[in-house]
């Protein structure tokens, strides 16, 4: 089905393609010019911002976020949030429903720009590289999808109404990670420059991926060898060696629209103010609280106190308005600061949205330099021990954070040591949840030590079951296909 491929968003430089009626467009005249290629490209990408949209009902996002027992919420309304925070969740959550329909909308746009691309004809050049960029997408969604849910339908041809793949079956993780790699193979040689300043998929942005998908092979539940370790430490070091990505030296640089798409930068989900503006700027400042000049103030999410105050003494990371704040001023009066009670995410945080235009043109991070560093630091640790090359990579981390270099360490208390700077430097960009399924471990914020992931104990309450290894499929996916089993538990 065509889906979404006519819309025409084109990415990185917010134009719109002028075409005109497109309600006549079909699969058979519509392929026919180097500009339909970059169209069906374009809109894989589109499918990329749906999780990020955020309001009074909370965010898609947040659903990875909640689900690590470090983050808190003020937004009684957002029962999807208070489900995945009190480990209640179920099959009707529409966070769920949101990354199923828009990945799989975003596949199968994927897959007619894979089908029907070879068939125009195009420069070579540009031919091979939007196919690269289209298979980079593809990988990433089936990426999320089968960490977050586990068994899922693999397709990779389109389909229609009357296609046997209408209803498909599910795949198993090995298949799946067949498909991933696969397509990133095809992506790591088509071309692509290592940096791509507009924000489609760069060279740099597919090694990033192949890295963290290895490394995630390497873990659970595939389990698949420590060559994977191996290939995971590689991949993250291409991206090293190329010299072309390197840590900001200032945090206020990872939420300054100017610098999006470049320095510490590697692939972001674009965004433009009074364009195509992000929403979660009004998820990320307190609840009603008048600091803002958007006249929605949600408290959507924000740090649960033990995470932050169990940061190392003397870590930057934790100063005022580095990854949070506490006060800010109020927007009726901009010389009178208040005192919000909780620490608010400050490494998302646009101040001239914030303060004037209510408009953010601030991309959201999928992966930055600092975390290549980690995953080299991690996989190369796992492969051959805490080598030099592995000090150095977590060391430039600690020391942008003004902490004591990491020396003289075991593997197994260099690997804890890694893990912590990725639950911190991470925070709040989509990713710990992803590293404690992998690892099957979740840091103790209040002992300070990493335990099993099953029978962890959030600081608020909660215990995780084996269950919240994976969310549920979507109530409306199994009601629709009844080849789809619900995962356990649910």
């Amino acid at each position: 089905m065509l889906i979404s491929m006519l819309v025409t968003m084109t990415w990185g430089c917010n134009e719109f393609l002028n075409e005109t009626d497109k309600s006549n467009f079909t699969l058979e005249n519509y392929f026919t010019r180097p500009e339909h290629a970059t169209s069906v490209v374009n809109s894989i990408y589109e499918s990329l911002q749906p999780i990020m949209q955020s309001g009074f009902g909370g965010g898609p996002w947040m659903m990875v976020e909640f689900a690590t027992g470090l983050a808190n919420t003020e937004l009684g309304q957002a029962q999807n949030s208070l489900f995945v925070r009190s480990l209640i969740n179920n099959s009707d959550n529409g966070y769920g429903q949101t990354y199923w329909t828009s990945h799989y909308r975003g596949i199968a746009n994927a897959n007619l720009a894979i089908e029907k691309i070879p068939e125009i004809e195009m420069d070579n050049d540009m031919q091979s590289k939007l196919l690269g960029e289209a298979r980079f997408l593809r990988a990433y969604y089936y990426f999320n999808l089968i960490r977050i849910f586990g068994n899922i339908p693999l397709i990779t041809t389109p389909i229609d109404l009357t296609s046997e793949e209408l209803y498909p079956e599910t795949a198993t993780n090995a298949a799946v990670y067949d498909q991933i790699i696969a397509d990133l193979e095809v992506a790591e040689n088509a071309g692509l420059p290592w940096r791509d300043a507009t924000g489609r998929v760069s060279l740099g942005a597919v090694k990033s991926l192949m890295a963290s998908v290895y490394l995630t092979m390497a873990g659970y539940p595939l389990q698949a060898g420590n060559q994977y370790y191996q290939l995971a430490a590689e991949k993250a070091n291409d991206v090293i060696q190329s010299g072309v990505f390197d840590l900001f030296t200032s945090y206020d640089q990872l939420h300054a629209v100017e610098d999006k798409n470049l320095g510490e930068n590697i692939f972001m989900i674009q965004y433009a103010a009074f364009t195509v503006p992000s929403s979660w700027q009004v998820s990320i400042i307190p609840y009603n609280r008048g600091i803002s000049a958007y006249s929605a103030e949600t408290g959507g999410i924000f740090a649960n106190r033990e995470f932050v105050e169990a940061f190392e003494a003397g870590d930057k990371r934790a100063d005022e308005k580095t990854f949070f704040y506490t006060e800010y001023s109020l927007e009726s009066d901009r010389n009178t600061i208040k005192e919000l009670g909780d620490y608010y995410i400050w490494k998302h945080f646009d101040e001239e949205a914030q303060l004037n235009s209510t408009s953010s043109g601030l991309n959201w991070p999928v992966f930055r330099y600092a975390e290549i560093l980690m995953i080299y630091a991690e996989a190369i640790n796992e492969a051959n021990g805490p080598t030099e090359a592995a000090y150095e990579a977590v060391n430039m981390i600690r020391e942008r954070a003004e902490l004591p270099v990491l020396e003289g360490l075991s593997q197994q208390a260099f690997r804890e040591a890694v893990w912590k700077e990725k639950w911190i430097e991470l925070c709040f960009e989509n990713k710990t949840w992803f590293d404690m399924v992998r690892l099957r471990k979740a840091w103790n914020v209040t002992s300070g030590e990493f335990e099993n992931y099953v029978g962890h104990q959030f600081s608020y309450g909660p215990t995780l079951k084996e269950r919240e290894l994976l969310f549920p499929i979507p109530t409306a996916e199994i009601r629709n296909n009844d080849k789809l089993t619900q995962n356990q538990g649910y």
